[in-house]
C-alpha cells in the first residue's frame, strides 16, 4: 500500500509557542485527519517549533483534508503567520537538524529600497491689479 505523507511544520512565534498552538490544535488536526482517511500521523516537538507528519492514501484525501475550514482556521492560527508555517509533500521535516529548513536568502537585503522625502518646489504667487475696465479706470 502507497501513503501520500504530507508534512506541516509551525514554527515558534515571538509572543507565542508552536507547543501552545499544538495544545490547542492537535485534537482538531487529528479528528479532521481521521474523518477524511488518514492512515498514520506524527507528532514531533522540536527546539524551534514542532512537525506534523500526515499520511492518506492519496493526494485526494490530503485536499479534502486542507480545505476543511477547520484545518484552515488552526493554520491560520499559527504563531507566526508570515514566517511560521511550512507545508510540503513527504516526510522527514527538518530531518534532524537543529535548525527550521528556510528559503535561501536573495542576494543583497531583498528589501524595497528606502522612501525618498519628495523634493519640494517653491511657489511663488503673482501679484496682480485689478483688469481695467472699459472707460479706463480700475475698479
Amino acid at each position: 500500500m502507497e501513503l501520500h505523507w504530507w508534512t506541516i511544520e509551525v514554527l515558534d512565534g515571538a509572543h507565542h509557542s508552536a507547543a501552545r498552538w499544538q495544545d490547542s490544535y492537535a485534537n482538531v488536526l487529528v479528528e479532521a485527519a481521521i474523518s477524511h482517511g488518514a492512515y498514520e500521523w506524527t507528532w514531533h516537538r522540536q527546539s524551534w517549533g514542532l512537525i506534523f507528519e500526515v499520511s492518506f492514501r492519496s493526494d485526494d484525501r490530503w485536499t479534502s483534508f486542507r480545505d476543511l475550514p477547520a484545518v484552515r482556521a488552526a493554520l491560520d492560527a499559527v504563531p507566526d503567520p508570515i514566517n511560521g508555517l511550512l507545508i510540503y509533500p513527504g516526510r522527514g521535516g527538518s530531518s534532524g537538524r537543529a535548525l527550521p529548513r528556510r528559503p535561501r536568502p536573495q542576494a543583497g537585503a531583498g528589501a524595497a529600497p528606502i522612501p525618498e522625502e519628495p523634493v519640494r518646489q517653491r511657489v511663488v504667487l503673482a501679484v496682480s491689479a485689478p483688469a481695467p475696465t472699459t472707460g479706463g479706470t480700475t475698479i
